[in-house]
């Protein structure tokens, strides 16, 4: 069984950073400057034993994979960032392929979103700083050159000998058929890929009518009697609402997919939620949040996966460091050791 964590390489200064928000800006700027907007609301998130690191070095990528390690987490999926030839956050991860080092399985995830610059209110709108398209065949092929090299190295997670490969938004794509077909054809030498959706098409089919062979599902934890976020937010603009919405966590499993995935499913949880540090008062808040709930949602989790076949078998976590959407494995100043700890007894009770 595959226990897979969402990895963000974001937590270094690059130039497109620098020029769209300031100098030295990173996740940290906002996980830092976050502060309570309701009454029992906590913020900032702090992080505890790794603290405020940054990814350009080479013993805190390794400090992590032993945490990691340590707790059950079998690899980490980089996210990876390719718009229409461009890169970005790469440096971390090609240190990685590059060095060797840390000796701990990784895929990736292609993040094919693009990149917009919003300041909270919908009435300011939003400012588009690099817009993902896809040109076509020319550009997976460079694409696929470009992440050919870590399909290779032999930490490269997969299954039944094919690389295993994520993309985020496959309802944004207008071929994903194409895509797919591409791609499979230029790793026929490797033994091909094992695609996986992590969305599916805009009228939520199986992704395997567009070829891939899995799709990622979950939801977040949480009740969902709140009201929708678009009414939420017309509200907030005619002064009505203050506040981010609020959601409760829910003990018990609550990522089993519908029938027509019930095969192709892999299982995604998430342990905390609570991206006010970057949409403030606009965001989303899963209150009541902790490692015992977490361990209920790796229970069923776990009884999901087993229903694949063996050598199929994974759980995804979101995530390892996405501390500006609140939701994180790495110990902080709140629970500690408290969410890798959770997660280690779950697996040791799974494999007794």
């Amino acid at each position: 069984m595959e226990i897979l964590a969402l990895y963000l390489p974001q937590y270094h200064p690059i130039p497109e950073n620098n020029e769209w928000w300031e100098p030295g800006f990173t996740e940290w700027t906002r996980v830092a400057a976050a502060r309570p907007l309701f009454k029992g609301h906590i913020q900032p998130h702090l992080p505890r034993d790794l603290g405020f690191y940054d990814l350009r070095v080479p013993e805190v990528r390794t400090a992590q994979a032993e945490l990691a390690a340590e707790h059950g987490v079998t690899g980490f999926i980089y996210w990876h960032y390719w718009l229409a030839g461009r890169r970005l956050l790469q440096r971390p991860f090609d240190e990685v392929l590059a060095t060797g080092e840390p000796d701990f399985p990784f895929a990736l995830a292609w993040a094919n979103h693009s990149w917009e610059k919003r300041w909270g209110d919908p009435k300011l709108g939003f400012r588009m700083l690099l817009e993902q398209t896809y040109p076509g065949a020319s550009d997976d092929a460079a694409h696929f050159a470009a992440v050919r090299p870590a399909f290779e190295d032999p930490r490269y997670v997969r299954i039944d000998g094919k690389p295993v490969f994520f993309v985020f938004e496959v309802r944004k794509m207008p071929d994903p058929a194409g895509f797919v077909e591409r791609w499979q054809a230029m790793s026929e030498d490797l033994g091909g890929l094992y695609l996986v959706a992590m969305t599916g098409d805009a009228n939520g089919r199986d992704p395997q009518v567009h070829g891939f062979d899995a799709i990622s599902f979950g939801r977040l934890p949480a009740d969902e009697t709140s009201m929708a976020p678009r009414l939420r937010d017309a509200f907030i603009k005619r002064g009505v609402l203050t506040g981010p919405r609020r959601l409760r966590y829910v003990e018990g499993f609550t990522g089993t997919p519908p029938p027509h995935l019930d095969q192709n499913a892999i299982p995604v949880i998430t342990p905390n939620w609570d991206n006010t540090p970057r949409r403030r008062k606009f965001g989303t808040v899963v209150t009541g949040s902790s490692p015992e709930k977490f361990a209920s949602q790796m229970q069923g989790a776990l009884t999901q996966a087993a229903r694949r076949n063996p050598g199929e078998q994974m759980v995804i976590l979101r995530s390892w460091n996405e501390w500006g959407e609140g939701n994180y494995l790495e110990p902080d100043q709140e629970f500690g050791m408290g969410w890798l700890q959770a997660l280690q007894r779950e697996l040791a009770s799974w494999h007794a």
